[in-house]
């Protein structure tokens, strides 16, 4: 054995301690760490031929790259939409990686039976049913991409092709309906073969909408003269959280042939709380389903699951045929249900923070951030030169300026407000305007921090920016 892993070895308790210590130590502070800057990465090193050993490399990391990490993790980024990680789940992220299991099969461990009661639990968290079956992968994007692998499955079944044998091409033309679909959908298009081309958008309600038009749907579905096609409806839109009308996109099913897949990577998370469950309502009637969990279920990235409820049909496009790990049975391994063979045991931290804070104390986190997000749509309302472009349906605040709403004077703003140190927001287009939006989603966010936000916002509206921007 190498030296200095020997020496590492024997000192690993001493050497976990002082990584504890280290993490410890910046997450007393995170709350106060400037969230975003624009601090210069290091110049690279070129690869040590011997090593300093682990106390040497945190030493360095300390030095050379900690300094220029953002606080992501804490309480005003409010880009995209970033949980952050509640103790539990760190802990059990920290034992993930100190088990290191092998996640892909179930022998010889019980990891896989873990996995399995942490999909029973998310099931009976988001209102779905046991004929929905399910597994972990790295977020939203592989999520959808499973899903509409599923429903490409589904669709040969319906034409009489085998799309897992003949390849895509053997399926023609597809039809991919949305409304507002997220840009993961694409993207998984384009890997899956179907083709970013294959989405059809169908207009939405109007205003400041972006739910789909359900008549119009009606109508795009009619005007397939019973092809089969896939639907993808959106619970929670990444600009102002609206809500597709699951119930009455279900209902069409009656009328049509298609395979219905929900989107709600972080909107079915509203399914927590009594006053926004009725928004998730249908939920249970989709085929397949992406739910992101390292956005409001605060667990470490990456995580997050999908469902179906075609596991037969999710085993036939995943399935790994080698003699070494035997066919799918009745219950099959986690390799044959997603792109994965390698997988870490991405349940642990979700069980851990499950088990520790259960229904309840995650119903508080999302009842919090909505509360919050309400408080800063208030808050900017109030702060002259901006106003609001939609109302705060959720979690999400989509604001723009009050004049000459450029995506120039836009990007200006949020460096500003990142600039600061204070808060990092994301920018946006909606219905031809460009904007900014702030996502509530971490646990850790409190009042005072949407205060400051709010008053980083104000200042930078007030500070004309620099000549050249």
């Amino acid at each position: 054995m190498h030296p200095t892993l020997a020496a590492d070895l024997d000192r690993l308790p001493e050497l976990l301690q002082s990584a504890r210590d280290f993490a410890a130590r910046e997450l007393s502070r995170l709350g106060e760490r400037p969230v975003a800057g624009a601090a210069k990465a290091p110049d690279p090193d070129p690869l040590p031929a011997a090593g300093v050993g682990a106390q040497g490399a945190l030493e360095q990391f300390a030095r050379r790259w900690e300094p220029g990490f953002s606080a992501s993790a804490g309480p005003r980024y409010l880009g995209f939409v970033t949980g952050g990680a509640t103790p539990a789940a760190l802990a059990g992220d920290w034992l993930t990686g100190a088990y290191d299991q092998n996640g892909s099969s179930g022998g010889g461990s019980t990891s896989d039976a873990l996995e399995r009661e942490t999909l029973g639990w998310l099931r009976e968290l988001f209102g779905l049913s046991e004929t929905h079956q399910g597994a972990f992968v790295s977020g939203a994007t592989m999520s959808n991409t499973v899903g509409l692998a599923v429903a490409r499955e589904w669709l040969g079944e319906r034409l009489g092709v085998s799309v897992s044998r003949e390849g895509a091409a053997a399926l023609g033309p597809v039809d991919v309906l949305s409304g507002s679909p997220h840009s993961s959908i694409t993207k998984a298009l384009s890997v899956l073969g179907v083709g970013r081309d294959s989405l059809r958008s169908v207009p939405l309600l109007g205003g400041e909408r972006e739910a789909v038009d359900v008549a119009r749907l009606a109508e795009a579905l009619e005007a397939l003269g019973g092809r089969p096609a896939v639907v993808v409806a959106n619970a929670g839109t990444v600009n102002t959280v609206d809500f597709d009308d699951l119930r009455a996109i279900a209902a069409l099913k009656e009328r049509y042939d298609f395979w219905l897949h929900v989107d709600a990577a972080f909107g079915a998370f509203a399914a927590l709380s009594p006053v926004h469950a009725s928004l998730v309502d249908g939920l249970d009637a989709a085929d397949s389903i992406c739910v992101d969990l390292h956005k409001w279920l605060n667990v470490p990235y990456d995580a997050a699951v999908q469902f179906t409820r075609r596991q037969d049909l999710q085993v036939r496009v995943f399935h790994n045929e080698s003699p070494y790990l035997g066919l799918p049975t009745g219950t099959p391994d986690f390799l044959h249900l997603t792109p994965e063979n390698s997988r870490r045991l991405r349940a642990l931290s979700t069980w851990f923070s499950l088990t520790a804070y259960g229904r309840a104390g995650h119903a508080e986190i999302v009842e919090r951030c909505a509360a919050l997000a309400r408080r800063l749509g208030e808050g900017v309302s109030a702060v002259p030169g901006l106003r609001l472009l939609a109302p705060v349906r959720l979690n999400v605040v989509c604001f723009t300026l009050a004049d000459d709403p450029t995506a120039e004077r836009l990007g200006a703003l949020a460096r500003a407000v990142a600039d600061s140190g204070e808060a990092f927001l994301t920018p946006t287009v909606l219905h031809g305007t460009p904007a900014l939006r702030a996502a509530f989603s971490n646990w850790r966010t409190t009042e005072t921090d949407t205060d400051r936000v709010r008053d980083a916002l104000a200042r930078a509206v007030r500070t004309p920016a620099p000549a050249g921007d």
